[in-house]
C-alpha cells in the first residue's frame, strides 16, 4: 500500500507541476457521499485536477478515499469497509456552469469482518467502475455533483467481498482550491 502511495503521490506532482508550466489549472478538494444500491452509506474525501493542458478543461484527474465508519458503519454494527479510486472524467460543456460527465475509476475494496470467525471470506476485491453525472459549478468556489456509477467487479461473497455490489450513487461537494 505504500508503494501506491507514493507512486500516485508522485504522479500528481508531476501534473501539478506541469500545470504551473502550461497555464491555467483547477484544483478542487471536498467531501463524497456514496450509496451502495441496498446496502451502505460511505462518506470520504476526494480531490479533483483539470488543467489547459488537458483537452481545455474537458479531462479531469480525480482520486478519492472513501469509508463506512463515516456511513452506515458510524455508532452501529455495519461492516467497515473502505474503497480508493483514480480516475478521470470526460466534461461535456466544460466551460458552462452545469456540465455533464462521464468517468472512468479504478482502485481498491477492503472490508473488515472484525471478528475472527470471518477470516475464510474475501474481504478485498480490485474495483473498477464507469459512472456519469451532472456537476453544477456555482459562480462562488463550490461545486455540487451528483452521479451514478457501475462495479464491474462485484462479488456474492463467496468469490470476493460480499459487500460488493455493482450499482452506487454518488454526491459531492467540492471547494475549488485554485
Amino acid at each position: 500500500m505504500k508503494k501506491l502511495s507514493v507512486i500516485i503521490a508522485f504522479i500528481l506532482s508531476f501534473g501539478y507541476s506541469g500545470a504551473q508550466s502550461a497555464g491555467l489549472y483547477e484544483l478542487n478538494a471536498g467531501i463524497t457521499a456514496q450509496k451502495t444500491q441496498k446496502l451502505y452509506w460511505e462518506n470520504g474525501l476526494g480531490v479533483d485536477f483539470t488543467s489547459d493542458f488537458l483537452f481545455g478543461k474537458r479531462i479531469h484527474l480525480k482520486t478519492a478515499l472513501i469509508t463506512s465508519r463515516l456511513g452506515s458503519a458510524f455508532r452501529s454494527n455495519a461492516i467497515n469497509q473502505e474503497s480508493f479510486t483514480l480516475g478521470a472524467d470526460w466534461r461535456f460543456f466544460s466551460r458552462k456552469p452545469l456540465q455533464i460527465f462521464t468517468g472512468f475509476n479504478a482502485g481498491y475494496f477492503m472490508a473488515h469482518y472484525d471478528d475472527p470467525e470471518f477470516d475464510d471470506l474475501a474481504n478485498s476485491s480490485p474495483l473498477v467502475q464507469l459512472d456519469a453525472g451532472l456537476i453544477y459549478r456555482f459562480a462562488f468556489p463550490l461545486s455540487l455533483s451528483a452521479s451514478l456509477g457501475y462495479n464491474f467487479i462485484t462479488s456474492n461473497g463467496e468469490q470476493g467481498p460480499g459487500t460488493l455490489f455493482p450499482l452506487f450513487y454518488q454526491f459531492k461537494l467540492y471547494y475549488r482550491i485554485k
